[in-house]
């Protein structure tokens, strides 16, 4: 195809910033070459931010960056520079703190005015072509911005220090203060009073997973064995897998709901999301039991194997929300479609089934969700449970190779380490959870692409693309990395996983840590310099770095037995504490390091050839037991080396030999489930 433009991004490998490489706009990727000519010309910066999946980034393109008019606005005025979130996370956290300083709010699109120097001095979000329902038109604030930085210079020096003393305020840390040992219970106490007790998850519409928090949560029930603990999580994992959010067809989640009852989602699908749900419906099936929650946590992953899983054995990053330039046409019904697909003998069971109607719930067509299930199912048409499984697993099946046939949203198939951590722990707990090869082989594979991939000498790099590998690691991508590590090392007992893990976790403490003022560095002290060095420490979406490193810190102390790694996660608990009192929220992950921290994980030691059957029904009891602080290792004399805790430690009469540990005291050896599992029982802290 001939394009009438194209701009410098042709060259990069970010499917998002290609989006952008035939805009008329004369983008620059971040980097000396655009810093330079802004400074040699004296010109402002126009930074735009977005990433692949988000359709209001789609929005702005199509209105603003194809205009020929406004693009030639943006190329009179400006440098202008596209940034790929994903892959430029410590930009989009330092110019998104600016925005939200000069806002209260933030989002994508971020649109942001910089100095020649980087620095910012106004921003927004998501700007409509003309002005409209109250906002400033493009073309307007091109305009008005571009003559206060002319004829204004005062006020855009006072903008500049308002906004830098705002970025460097909103990392300082409270004052340390001593760790209450029922802060994790107090803390989900506090949660819990924000609970959608109709629709389960928290808050109001928008309703997002707030996975952590559910989480946490369980956590609590774990603890106090209170019921309405365990009552919130098994009504918000049911509402989620019924609702819209989940795709009922083929798979996974969507990213948010709309509405507080979870019916019509924002369709973008984000690998992140699907890896902490599944996750957290393992989790839930370990407490309770509930093969519905194995069957959610299997669906999704199936989803990420068939459909984000590189051919060498890494996660896509993301699924648009967006097919034909219509937000949701590929996942949306109407009546008269089921019925076509499905047959006439069929069509009302199912579409009362999945709540499919003639009026529709979103734009006047159906997202598919469950407001009956099979056994409400039956008795509405005297039929049995089974036939109406029957009948809906025909359906489903149906709908998804008709659905097959749609153009599909588009994939961002940038591999980035911290996200693909995420999945290979959500693959790995899966494997050992649910007994399945599969999962396991999947967690290996992409263990393997990271170490091939996304290392060079020795330091990890951030995203790989098209076969390019680029750009430094962030705290994130070691932190979830070591997690990731850690998570397949206790299924799989590989002495190698455990010696990268402790290698991960030094370089975290070597090139993150904040010796000052405690807690981690989102960049490392080697990385490009910036205006600001970010140490963000509040869990979104994805936990933050500095719980992740915490977290997987304490647990790399428990099986290396190095002191530095305790001493470095304590240093950082006694800093993040009255935030975790006072926000725990935005906490709610460090809040989960402050659980295994304080009650102390049971150091669960099983010997004996990892190939024996009567060993491996030993380790899958275990794996299929709720119990959210614990480490395991499989010393299997067969390895070599094994971890400290294991060291000394012996079969009794040649059979499958369990040991518990438990602050720093040992259980005489035993061997049968039965006399294993009560050494597993949770006591408060």
């Amino acid at each position: 195809m001939d394009h009438a433009h194209t701009n410098r991004l042709i060259r990069e490998t970010s499917p998002y910033l290609l989006q952008h490489a035939h805009n008329p706009v004369d983008w620059y990727p971040w980097g000396a070459e655009a810093l330079d000519r802004a400074r040699r010309e004296n010109k402002p910066i126009l930074l735009s931010i977005g990433y692949s999946a988000c359709h209001w980034c789609h929005v702005m393109a199509r209105e603003s960056f194809e205009d020929e008019h406004i693009a030639g606005l943006m190329n009179e005025h400006y440098v202008c520079i596209k940034v790929d979130r994903e892959e430029r996370p410590d930009l989009d956290h330092i110019y998104m703190s600016a925005v939200q300083t000069l806002t209260g709010h933030g989002g994508w699109p971020l649109t942001v005015f910089l100095t020649p120097t980087g620095e910012p001095f106004w921003g927004g979000t998501y700007f409509p072509p003309t002005d409209r329902h109250g906002m400033a038109g493009f073309p307007r604030v091109l305009l008005g911005i571009a003559e206060a930085y002319r004829t204004k210079p005062d006020e855009i020096r006072q903008s500049v220090e308002q906004i830098r003393t705002g970025l460097h305020q909103s990392e300082r840390p409270t004052m340390p203060g001593g760790m209450s040992a029922d802060l994790p219970i107090a803390a989900a106490r506090a949660l819990a009073r924000h609970y959608d007790g109709r629709h389960g998850g928290i808050g109001e519409a928008p309703k997002f997973p707030n996975t952590m928090v559910v989480s946490l949560f369980l956590r609590a029930w774990h603890a106090t064995r209170e019921e309405h603990f365990l009552e919130m999580v098994v009504t918000t994992l049911r509402s989620m897998a019924a609702g819209g959010i989940n795709d009922q067809i083929g798979g996974g989640f969507h990213r948010y709901s709309v509405d507080a009852g979870w019916l019509v989602p924002h369709f973008e699908k984000m690998l992140y999301d699907n890896a902490l749900l599944a996750r957290l419906y393992l989790e839930g099936y370990q407490a309770t039991g509930d093969e519905s929650f194995a069957r959610v946590a299997r669906e999704t992953l199936d989803y990420v194997r068939r459909e984000m899983t590189d051919p060498q054995g890494g996660f896509y990053t993301a699924q648009d929300a967006d097919s034909e330039g219509v937000e949701g046409k590929f996942f949306v019904w109407t009546r008269e479609e089921v019925a076509a697909v499905i047959g006439a003998d069929d069509a009302e069971i199912v579409c009362q089934f999945y709540d499919v109607t003639s009026g529709g719930n979103f734009e006047h067509k159906n997202v598919l969700h469950r407001t009956l299930d099979l056994e409400e199912t039956s008795r509405l048409f005297g039929i049995s449970v089974a036939e109406v499984a029957r009948i809906v697993a025909k359906a489903r099946a149906a709908l998804f190779a008709v659905r097959a046939q749609r153009a599909a949203p588009a994939r961002d198939e940038k591999i980035l380490t911290s996200w693909n951590a995420l999945m290979i722990g959500a693959f790995a707990e899966a494997a050992k959870v649910l007994g399945d090869v599969a999962y396991r082989d999947m967690a290996a594979r992409a263990v393997r692409f990271v170490r091939e991939r996304l290392r060079h000498d020795g330091r990890l790099l951030r995203t790989w693309t098209a076969g390019e590998a680029k750009i430094d690691a962030y705290l994130d991508d070691y932190a979830f990395l070591l997690n990731a590590l850690l998570d397949v090392f206790e299924d799989d007992a590989d002495p190698s996983l455990l010696a990268d893990a402790a290698d991960i976790g030094s370089a975290i403490i070597d090139h993150f840590e904040d010796r000052t003022d405690g807690g981690f560095f989102f960049t490392a002290n080697d990385h490009e310099a910036l205006i600001h060095r970010p140490k963000p420490v509040f869990d979104g979406s994805v936990p933050s770095g500095n719980s992740a490193a915490v977290h997987g810190l304490l647990r790399l102390y428990y099986y290396c037995g190095d002191e530095r790694f305790l001493a470095t996660a304590e240093r950082a608990l006694t800093v993040f504490t009255a935030g975790m009192t006072e926000n725990p929220f935005g906490f709610a992950n460090m809040i989960a390091a402050a659980d295994f921290y304080l009650r102390k994980p049971r150091e669960i030691i099983i010997v004996g050839n990892a190939a024996d059957p009567e060993v491996k029904a030993l380790v899958s009891r275990v794996h299929r037991t709720y119990l959210p602080n614990k480490t395991i290792v499989i010393a299997d004399p067969e390895r070599g080396a094994v971890p400290p805790i294991a060291a000394g430690k012996t079969q009794v009469g040649g059979r499958a030999t369990a040991y518990v540990c438990h602050r720093y005291t040992c259980s005489a050896p035993v061997t049968t489930w039965g006399a294993l599992e009560p050494l597993l029982r949770p006591t408060r802290a």
